[in-house]
């Protein structure tokens, strides 16, 4: 692909590198950012540097937040005791979309993947373990995509948690083996977080 400008093959080769963006596009996009008014570019500039520069991690759940304790842990009416364990934050707001869970989520930052080099060691295990061990939770449901990836982080963390007195269990098999936990539509998930069962049934 031939540039006239050196700023507009720099700008195209940083949206190219966005997932699902090739070249063509990245082009189309960062040629339609120049014919809208600067003040518009302005806007998604500052927005971008306020997601990089600003955002935060809630130290409670580690859920994408903008301050210390996101809005669903500093939420009174929600249930402390019910932990749902997600891989990100898309996950959090694909269940939340659903409006059938009531509890609090634990978001691990990924799945254990050798082939990809993410161990244990990678993801917010130690921190889950920490708060069964030390809060009044009463039960962890594993809502992990059904991924070979997935079912070995499940089993992973339900080994670590076999020493404490907490229920675990896995949303319900209406989401098929191998499909994306965010990609599910918001009826079938619900349903798989209300029926959920334990988790030893699913091994």
């Amino acid at each position: 692909m031939v540039f006239s400008s050196k700023l507009l093959e720099n700008a195209v080769r940083e949206v190219s590198q966005l997932p699902g963006i090739g070249k063509r596009t990245a082009l189309r996009l960062v040629l339609h950012l120049l014919k809208q008014p600067k003040e518009h570019t302005g806007h998604l500039t500052n927005a971008l540097n306020s997601l990089v520069n600003d955002i935060k991690l809630c130290k409670k759940c580690h859920n994408i937040s903008d301050v210390e304790l996101c809005e669903i842990c500093s939420n009174l009416s929600r249930d402390s005791h019910i932990i749902c364990v997600v891989e990100d934050v898309r996950d959090v707001m694909a269940i939340e979309n659903t409006g059938q869970f009531r509890g609090l989520y634990h978001v691990l930052g990924g799945k254990i993947s050798p082939m990809e080099g993410i161990g244990p060691q990678n993801l917010m295990i130690d921190s889950l373990v920490a708060k069964v061990k030390d809060e009044e939770i009463e039960e962890i449901i594993f809502a992990l995509s059904s991924t070979m990836e997935g079912d070995t982080t499940n089993f992973y963390i339900f080994k670590q948690l076999e020493a404490y007195k907490v229920k675990t269990s896995t949303i319900a098999r209406g989401i098929s083996v191998g499909d994306e936990l965010e990609y599910a539509d918001e009826i079938t998930l619900g349903r798989s977080i209300v029926n959920r069962i334990p988790f030893e049934n699913s091994l």
